[in-house]
């Protein structure tokens, strides 16, 4: 695990901060470009009432807005967990160069634990992966959310 990597995805555990403390699914994202963060985002689902709120969503269009295009050939993603399936297609229609993420999602994830998308031999595009990169404090936000979430749901029945 090198430094960058660790700088960067430190950044991204900031945002799923931020949408633990919104009681927003704790996931962080940033995007960056030649050593440059360009985009920083979190989970803002319950915020914006629209399933699609997700960081790498909202962090992909900053970026591109940045870019002004729609193309991220050269910049790399930082996410806390693995993206689902709609996140790891619109990162291919992205085309962007790398994903880097935290936890594994066992349940969701598109890059390799329940689906590949980002492999797919089908694509136009191709990403590579890099994961485990300080996986334990990034699945350590989503275990306390969801805990407290079924406590919750536990005291009001």
């Amino acid at each position: 695990m090198n430094k960058i990597d660790v700088l960067y995805m430190q950044e991204a555990i900031k945002e799923a901060e931020k949408a633990f403390d919104e009681d927003e699914v704790p996931v962080g994202a940033v995007i960056v470009h030649n050593r440059r963060i360009i985009a920083r985002a979190h989970n803002q689902v319950e915020r914006l009432r629209d399933p699609t709120a997700h960081a790498e969503m909202i962090a992909i269009t900053q970026a591109a807005s940045f870019l002004g295009s729609k193309w991220l050939n050269e910049a790399i993603a930082y996410v806390t967990i693995e993206p689902c399936s709609m996140c790891a297609g619109a990162f291919v229609l992205a085309r962007i160069k790398e994903i880097v993420y935290g936890a594994d999602d066992p349940k969701t994830g598109a890059c390799g634990s329940v689906l590949n998308i980002v492999k797919n031999n089908k694509l136009n595009h191709k990403i590579k992966i890099k994961s485990g990169i300080l996986d334990s404090e990034c699945g350590s936000y989503l275990s306390q959310f969801f805990k407290n979430k079924r406590k919750n749901t536990y005291l009001n029945n």
